[in-house]
């Protein structure tokens, strides 16, 4: 800090501070290298001027204490990330957040996320042309489903047409609820409807559909026919990737019948498999060519009646398609 020398008419040595002393109170002169008086000003006019500055200091420093404690005593917002508290034996458990009407809640370092949003697909699994000794058929089995994480409405469609007869061989839709039962499985009750073969039929359906152990992709229904006929159908996959986009997918169906029916060629105990192998190549995630081999075959006492009438129970075919979903 700069320090003129002064002179005056009290002692030649003064300590200035916010208290003035006698010393401090007179009147002094600046000097100049040349020893000349520039200018002259009262002390108590100085002291007031250093007196505001320090009051004014005081204040923005109290200021800004106060200010650091009203943040401090501001509540943080929820952070659902954070565990809850132990919920009472008897009540519900909440599964995703619900927040009150205004601004939501901010998760310091978590990325936000809507739950329980509203999804919808659609899946061409299987469009695909087979070609066998005996003719030439189209195939298709779809699915399209919407609902939110934990409740979803599945319509499903599976059939083949006939090329050589121009004609609809078999047409099958089903309308479900899903419910999320685990992680990796959804309980499915609705209904389905055969077109064809004639004449038409209506079942009750209850089944799983989820991602079994070792990555297999299970689908698994019982069904009550209008007459009360019970059967079981069940779909398996497995996709082994040999690169990133090119996948070999082993593929298996089984149907079994609880009772004879013979109006549409079924009898109990298992009456059908069909085992597939298909090469995809993914071109997109969400759409791929193939090409496979398909194998069916009818068992049991349905196979018995086929050969008896002098049919082929088994039935071996090439097939080309596209697998697609939006």
């Amino acid at each position: 800090m700069f320090r003129p020398n002064m002179s005056g008419t009290g002692p030649s040595t003064a300590t200035c501070s916010t208290t003035w002393t006698q010393a401090c109170s007179k009147s002094f002169a600046f000097r100049n290298p040349t020893k000349q008086k520039v200018s002259t000003m009262n002390l108590p006019t100085y002291s007031t001027v250093i007196g505001v500055l320090i009051v004014l200091l005081s204040g923005t420093a109290l200021a800004q204490h106060e200010g650091h404690n009203m943040s401090e005593s501001m509540a943080m917002p929820e952070d659902y990330s954070s565990p809850p508290a132990p919920v009472p034996e008897g009540q519900s458990i909440r599964k995703y957040a619900i927040d009150d009407e205004g601004t939501g809640a901010t998760n310091f370092g978590v990325a936000p996320v809507h739950d329980n949003m509203l999804f919808y697909t659609f899946r061409a699994d299987r469009f695909e042309y087979r070609s066998f000794d005996d003719g030439e058929v189209l195939l298709w089995d779809v699915q399209g489903w919407i609902g939110r994480d934990y409740n979803k409405l599945y319509f499903e469609s599976e059939g083949e047409y006939s090329l050589d007869e121009d004609s609809f061989e078999s047409v099958q839709t089903e309308l479900l609820y899903g419910r999320a039962i685990s992680s990796f499985w959804d309980f499915r009750a609705g209904l389905r409807y055969d077109f064809e073969p004639s004449p038409e039929r209506a079942f009750a359906v209850v089944g799983v559909q989820g991602l079994a152990p070792q990555w297999f992709e299970v689908d698994a229904n019982l069904y009550l026919s209008e007459d009360g006929d019970l059967s079981f159908g069940m779909e398996a996959e497995y996709d082994i990737l040999l690169t990133q986009r090119l996948v070999l997918q082993p593929r298996m169906e089984l149907e079994i019948a609880a009772q004879d029916v013979e109006e549409y060629g079924t009898y109990a105990g298992f009456t059908g498999v069909e085992l597939g192998l298909r090469l995809r190549y993914e071109i997109s995630r969400k759409f791929a060519p193939y090409i496979g081999v398909s194998w069916e075959s009818a068992l049991g006492e349905t196979a018995n009646r086929i050969e008896n009438s002098g049919g082929d129970p088994d039935t071996a075919s090439l097939v080309a398609g596209i697998r697609f979903w939006f």
